[in-house]
């Protein structure tokens, strides 16, 4: 059965769950119908928000609503080495623990992006 593509968020705007803001901040929407938040500074005057919103909505591709906005990310930018001196040994820390609540936002999140394959189980068994 074959993966369906994931279409960006420009193409298929996702229902997001806003949270309250700051007196400082508020949402501005780059989108049709309240889509696409982005959040901006209330300090702005209107010159410099409209100004704002506009290079934004022009720049909308750029910013990611959804991992399907991810996936065009290349790999040499996330992957990293680490380098350690010679005759060093390596170790393992101990796994820190979340509470259930962080626990549970974290595997939705490992499973959004182990579909999307921006992630990749590896084995620990060498």
């Amino acid at each position: 059965m074959a993966k369906e593509p994931l279409l960006s968020s420009v193409q298929s705007p996702p229902q997001l769950e806003l949270k309250s803001l700051t007196d400082t901040l508020k949402y501005v929407y780059l989108g049709p119908n309240n889509t696409l938040p982005a959040i901006i500074a209330t300090s702005l005057n209107s010159d410099e928000e409209n100004q704002l919103v506009d290079l934004l909505k022009q720049h909308k591709s750029a910013i990611g609503w959804s991992v399907a906005d991810l996936k065009k990310i290349s790999l040499a930018v996330c992957m990293h080495c680490i380098y350690y001196e010679e005759n060093t040994k390596p170790f393992r820390e101990a796994q820190r623990r979340l509470n259930s609540n962080m626990r549970e936002v974290v595997n939705k999140e490992e499973v959004k992006w182990l579909d999307v394959d921006i992630i990749y189980p590896i084995s620990d068994s060498q």
